[in-house]
């Protein structure tokens, strides 16, 4: 069975990675029909692009495509590349003058590890949308994990993209995170995965600089916009659980939930407590695969 985000029906993952630049995107695709969604920002530092309509006041429900890209501000490039991508396929919002393709889309600063003038672009988008399948989630230095690192308040520590799926009775929720954190990454049974795990250092350190966790939860079930943005809180909370400390002054963290509606109906607590453990897998994957 497919264990990762792509369990989730409806939804493809594409990515593309400049191995040598040391950077990435990773695009998901939503069914024709869209996903509702919604999204939760913790920490001051978040580099995003259509994130306001992801508001549950907001009146478009539904977006077509997810971005995550490395390439910090400058990667919200590839965005176009997604959008050009879906118009292509007649996908979109509907309007007089044809289908708008909907395509919110986060960033993580990844310019420490590589090359800091390569970026992802809009061909680079493009080619990450039209290389999207419902194959398992290619894991580690690929797509926007390609230069992600944590404990960067010492030196960086090579992380990368992690991609898990669990299921109760029928009902399912997959993750993906991009996890390049200015902390350190811990298993829920303590063991340091990723980053120096050296408490004092950190509490000294002089830092100015960006950093970001990025996650996407899939669900199934048929939920409303505003249950979404109660999930996507779900996922935020529980990074504490697996990356300390989490949500600082330099870091921008991104949770989005896109739902398909294609699964059973879920009563949104055993949603919630699904996504966590899900996004706490997923961020394990992130730390060690690959590695």
């Amino acid at each position: 069975m497919n264990r990762t985000l792509t369990g989730i029906r409806g939804l493809r993952v594409g990515h593309w990675t400049d191995p040598v630049g040391r950077t990435g995107c990773t695009v998901i695709l939503c069914p024709p029909e869209g996903c509702v969604a919604s999204a939760a920002f913790v920490g001051p530092s978040p580099g995003t692009r259509e994130a306001a309509l992801l508001a549950p006041e907001k009146r478009v429900a539904r977006i077509h495509a997810l971005l995550l890209t490395g390439g910090s501000a400058f990667g919200l490039a590839a965005a176009d590349g997604v959008v050009r991508f879906l118009e292509e396929q007649g996908v979109g919002h509907p309007t007089p003058a044809g289908p708008v393709p909907i395509v919110p889309a986060a960033v993580i600063y990844d310019l420490m590890l590589g090359d800091p003038k390569a970026r992802p672009d809009a061909e680079a988008g493009y080619q990450a949308a039209a290389r999207a399948t419902d194959a398992p989630v290619a894991e580690g230095a690929v797509g926007a994990g390609a230069g992600a690192s944590a404990g960067k308040y010492i030196a960086p520590v090579p992380t990368g993209l992690g991609s898990a799926l669990v299921e109760h009775r029928g009902v399912r929720v997959g993750a993906l995170a991009v996890v390049n954190p200015v902390g350190d990454v811990y298993s829920p049974d303590g063991r340091l995965l990723a980053g120096h795990g050296r408490r004092e250092a950190f509490l000294e350190a002089a830092l100015g600089f960006g950093h970001t966790t990025l996650l996407a939860v899939g669900v199934e079930a048929p939920i409303a916009k505003a249950e979404a943005r109660q999930l996507a809180d779900a996922a935020q909370g529980v990074l504490g659980r697996v990356i300390r400390p989490s949500h600082t002054p330099w870091d921008g963290d991104a949770a989005f939930v896109l739902a398909t509606g294609r699964g059973p109906q879920a009563p949104l607590p055993l949603l919630a407590a699904l996504v966590q453990e899900a996004v706490v897998e997923a961020v394990v994957r992130a730390a060690t695969v690959g590695r």
